[in-house]
């Protein structure tokens, strides 16, 4: 009962982030068509610097944008944070009820680096501050102001913080913080930067003082890192999932083609919104299609080795036994688990077949499972096993 009322939390607690990350993402992505769809019209309001016409659910809109802000500002300004501020929240709190109190399993890999949870979670924490503060301080640098030079300087710094992490996690536990370490980043974007800048600005105005055009740039610099990130971190997020992803051994190159990817499909679809011909900017998305193509043939599966011997029966199931129910059985082992995660068990090898195909990109084609490879399943059990799995 408790391995199911844990389950239902989770369930609910994704639901939760899930649902903020869309409301979050959905205005990132409005925010800002909406910046580059403004047009100066021959009639605007004093101070406005264009105007945006548009139509939704059977309604008109007619929206103004203020070269700063306008002279007087209304009781009812809405602010967008709290979708940013409680998607962090609640995908902090996943990372805590799934990798911190499950350290040893789904954090921490022994071959990788033989750490004890607190360790594992200290080294955590302090990476998603140093990632902030370091992204903070390029921003804030002599090359913040050249965008030429911060874009790759920021991509070499997820890039870097990726590599680093494999040396420290499990596979899946670096992968995961990839997109932990970005996701802290835009929030943090919102929190420290954007929404104090705004803050700022709004005191200005209420002391009938001119409020720095700088803070509403500096802002707009950081919303818009968020929004060239938002694709690639929503990978990072669901890559627990796939293991072809955080179990390859250059997972930190993975990483890479996932930012190039996600950055040049956003930096299509911003420049198109903008009025840029497409055919001006296919280089994108050429661009976009070589890294994908490249993550396909780096995650395929490798050359099955025909010459590994089908073993009988008997020994497949004693390395099954050994190694898979220790978690997916009717009694399971492992202290983490009260029942067979995802009702998964592996009693008979008739069972075993029925999943095979997870099996098989789980154990074999992948080092996934075991979690953490905590029964140190090597490399000729999983090449057998794999074998056998052929075979059927």
């Amino acid at each position: 009962m408790i391995g199911f009322l844990a389950d239902w939390a989770t369930l609910l607690l994704r639901w939760f982030h899930i649902t903020l990350g869309i409301a979050w993402i959905g205005a990132s992505f409005f925010f800002v068509w909406l910046d580059i769809s403004f047009k100066k019209r021959a009639q605007m309001n004093k101070g406005v610097s264009g105007t945006s016409w548009m139509v939704h659910g059977g309604g008109f809109y007619h929206v103004e944008k203020y070269l700063v802000a306008p002279e007087a500002l209304p009781s009812d300004l809405h602010w967008f944070k709290w979708e940013a501020y409680l998607t962090w929240i609640s995908g902090f709190a996943l990372l805590i009820s799934i990798y911190y109190f499950n350290a040893t399993a789904y954090l921490i890999d022994p071959a990788v680096l033989a750490l004890v949870p607190w360790q594992a979670i200290a080294i955590s924490i302090g990476s998603l501050l140093v990632g902030w503060m370091i992204y903070d301080g390029l921003c804030k640098s002599p090359i913040g102001r050249e965008q030429i030079l911060l874009v790759p300087a920021v991509f070499i710094l997820i890039c870097g913080a990726a590599y680093l992490f494999t040396l420290v996690f499990s596979g899946r536990g670096a992968f995961i913080h990839v997109g932990a370490f970005v996701g802290t980043i835009m929030a943090a974007n919102v929190f420290m930067v954007i929404i104090p800048n705004q803050a700022k600005i709004t005191k200005a105005l209420l002391a009938d003082l001119p409020p720095d055009p700088k803070l509403g740039q500096i802002g707009k610099q950081r919303s818009l890192h968020n929004n060239y990130l938002t694709l690639p971190v929503l990978v990072m997020m669901v890559s627990n999932h796939h293991p072809m992803l955080f179990s390859h051994d250059k997972s930190w190159l993975i990483v890479a083609l996932i930012l190039i990817v996600g950055a040049m499909v956003r930096h299509f679809i911003n420049r198109h919104d903008a009025g840029v011909p497409a055919k001006k900017i296919l280089w994108t998305l050429g661009v976009a299609a070589v890294a994908l193509l490249a993550l396909i043939v780096m995650t395929a599966p490798k050359p099955v080795d025909d010459s590994v011997e089908v073993l009988p029966n008997e020994e497949i199931f004693a390395i099954v036994n050994q190694h898979c129910t220790v978690c997916h059985s009717g009694s399971p082992r492992h202290e983490d688990h009260d029942e067979a995660p995802k009702g998964i068990k592996f009693n008979s090898l008739a069972e075993v077949i029925v999943q095979k195909n997870a099996v098989l990109q789980q154990s074999v084609n992948s080092n996934a499972m075991p979690l953490g490879n905590g029964t140190a399943m090597s490399k000729a059990e999983r090449e057998a096993l794999g074998a056998w799995l052929r075979a059927q």
